[in-house]
């Protein structure tokens, strides 16, 4: 098998585990939140700032944590807070601190039961792995976390669509959001 039909198969196999339910409720709580602000680091990162660009364009009031012009987090909104490992010192210590201002979290790892797994009010489990080794590591043909971020980005995308059909934002709307100073 090529390796690309490899990877396609690990995404594939990941993401048939992902909770339907979880998806739902998560798209619920973003349509019904206020504010969202979304924290990740590295690739994880990135995929975060992905959905908080995507999540813009259907209409949210979204930030990433960590942009000079990222407001003060508040009572009732949300966190979105992505970790693969859900040990990211960052993250988790966000969560924390979200949570102690009362915001909602949504956390998104492959350890539900990782520090920042203790520190959600719901999770996404992303089990990344196709199998496990001996000592219960995650195994992939793939480096580091990349099958974490690959099926995230899927992830989130699939949660737009929710949000978009629940806030009755479609194609349309969200080409009118999109950066026109290109």
């Amino acid at each position: 098998m090529m390796a690309i039909q490899t990877i396609i198969s690990e995404i594939q196999t990941v993401l048939q585990k992902v909770d339907e339910e979880a998806i739902r409720r998560f798209a619920e709580n973003l349509a019904a939140g206020k504010r969202i602000f979304v924290i990740g680091e590295g690739r994880s990162g990135l995929m975060a700032k992905s959905f908080a660009m995507r999540l813009m364009h259907l209409g949210a009031v979204v930030f990433v944590v960590g942009e000079t012009i990222t407001p003060s987090i508040q009572k009732n909104d949300i966190l979105v807070a992505v970790s693969g490992s859900g040990k990211t010192k960052q993250v988790v210590w966000t969560a924390e601190k979200a949570k102690e201002l009362g915001s909602y979290i949504i956390g998104v790892t492959t350890n539900p039961e990782s520090p920042l797994g203790q520190k959600v009010d719901e999770m996404v489990h992303v089990s990344a792995a196709t199998k496990y080794r001996s000592d219960g590591e995650a195994e992939s043909i793939q480096p580091l976390g990349s099958l974490f971020d690959q099926c995230v980005h899927v992830l989130f995308d699939t949660i737009c669509l929710h949000y978009a059909s629940l806030t009755e934002n479609g194609n349309d709307a969200a080409f009118k959001r999109h950066s026109n100073l290109e």
